[in-house]
C-alpha cells in the first residue's frame, strides 16, 4: 500500500482547494495519506522565498484573487471572494488539533478538511479556541479535549518535527505531497501524484551545462 506524506499548513488555500481531489485519489488507489501539518513561514523563508507580508501588492492580488478563484471554479469548491479576515493569525493550534486526533485515517481527513473549509469558506479564525472546538464538535469529537491535547508537549513536538522535516526535504510551500520520496508541490500537481501511485517517475540523470565537474 503506497503512502503519501501530506505536508501543508492548516490555513492553506491550495491545500483546501485540492483536499477533496486528494482524498478521492487515495480512496481509488488504496493509498495511505499521512498528515504532516507544519508551520509554513519558517519553511518558506528557509528555502529562500519571500513571506507574503514582503511580497508585492500585485502578487498578493493575483494570489488571493484570480488564481484562487479560478482553481475554486475548476475544483468545484466553495470559497470566499476576499482574503480571509483572520488569515494572519496563528494557525498553530489548529494544526496541533489535527495532530491530536492522529496522522491518518478518515477522522483525521475529515477534521483537516473541516478546518481548511471553515477558514476559506466561512472566514473562521483558526486561532480562536471556541471556533476550533465547535468545528471538532460538529464532527462528533470532544472539542475541548482535543484542544487540551493540542496544547500538550507531544503535539507541540510533533508539529515542530513536521516543520523541521519539511525544511530538510526542501518543501517549498503548501501543499506538498511526497510519494515514495518523490515530492510534488502544489495541488495543481495532483494528477501527477495519482500517476505516481501506479507509475513512479524515473528521472534521467542530468547536470547544469554551465557547471563543470
Amino acid at each position: 500500500m503506497t503512502r503519501i506524506d501530506y505536508f501543508y499548513s492548516a490555513h492553506s488555500a491550495y491545500a483546501y482547494l485540492g483536499a477533496c481531489a486528494l482524498h478521492d485519489i487515495c480512496a481509488r488507489h488504496g493509498a495511505v495519506l499521512v498528515h504532516k501539518p507544519f508551520a509554513l513561514s519558517p519553511v518558506v523563508e528557509q528555502q529562500g522565498s519571500l513571506p507574503f507580508r514582503a511580497r508585492t501588492q500585485a502578487h498578493v492580488d493575483y494570489f488571493f484573487g484570480r488564481e484562487i478563484e479560478r482553481w475554486a471554479e475548476w475544483r468545484n469548491v466553495e470559497i470566499l471572494r476576499f482574503r480571509p479576515t483572520f488569515h494572519d493569525t496563528d494557525y498553530g493550534l489548529a494544526a496541533r488539533m489535527i495532530l491530536a486526533l492522529g496522522t491518518q485515517g478518515p477522522q483525521v481527513d475529515a477534521l483537516s478538511f473541516a478546518i481548511l473549509q471553515a477558514h476559506w469558506r466561512d472566514d473562521a479564525d483558526l486561532s480562536d479556541r471556541p471556533t476550533l472546538a465547535g468545528i471538532a464538535a460538529q464532527l462528533g469529537h470532544d472539542g475541548e479535549k482535543l484542544l487540551e491535547q493540542a496544547d500538550s508537549g507531544a503535539c507541540r513536538q510533533a508539529y515542530d518535527a513536521n516543520t523541521h522535516e519539511a525544511t530538510g526535504l526542501c518543501v517549498f510551500g503548501s501543499p506538498t505531497y511526497i510519494v515514495e520520496g518523490d515530492p510534488f508541490y502544489g495541488q495543481d500537481r495532483l494528477e501527477m501524484v495519482e500517476r505516481a501511485l501506479t507509475q513512479p517517475f524515473k528521472p534521467h540523470s542530468w547536470q547544469n551545462p554551465g557547471v563543470t565537474r
